[in-house]
């Protein structure tokens, strides 16, 4: 993307009331990213929302607005995480490739993908045709960190 396409990404979350959070460093053996043939591969990322962990199992103890929510966070910690990996810009992103979310989920909760709605729209709303994506969304019984919502990313890249 051009720089000015960046700028409307930025200036688009900003509509949106939204900010990328700081970058969060990972939590066990393995690295942020890994951009390899011109793909950029971003590990699983949790939702903090208002600076805490949003924890907890849909079809329990979270709504189903309140995943949507996490759902949102993720996405939103995936930008962040691209554009540290991008030495501080987005203007490298052509398009979101893929989603994978997983939902934390009762055995009869069954709205995983209504959940993951949150990640995916956000992509839609800060790239436009370029934020539509494949994905996955997959009901597990636990999370790392009794997380609620994770996602992982496939984004395409410009060459340099």
């Amino acid at each position: 993307m051009t720089p000015e396409i960046t700028d409307a990404v930025t200036a688009k979350l900003a509509e949106l009331g939204l900010t990328l959070p700081q970058a969060a460093a990972p939590v066990a053996a393995y690295v942020p990213t890994v951009e390899v043939g011109g793909l950029l591969h971003v590990s699983g990322q949790l939702p903090f929302v208002d600076g805490h962990l949003v924890r907890g199992t849909l079809g329990k103890d979270v709504s189903l607005e309140q995943g949507q929510a996490a759902a949102q966070a993720c996405a939103l910690m995936l930008l962040a995480q691209v554009k540290a990996a991008l030495g501080g810009s987005l203007d490298r992103v052509e398009r979101v490739v893929k989603l994978g979310a997983f939902i934390a989920s009762t055995a009869d909760f069954t709205d995983q993908p209504k959940v993951a709605n949150g990640a995916s729209e956000l992509m839609v709303a800060a790239f436009g045709e370029a934020g539509k994506h494949a994905r996955s969304a997959v009901g597990v019984p636990v999370l790392p960190l009794g997380a609620a919502v994770e996602v992982d990313a496939i984004f395409a890249l410009r060459a340099t």
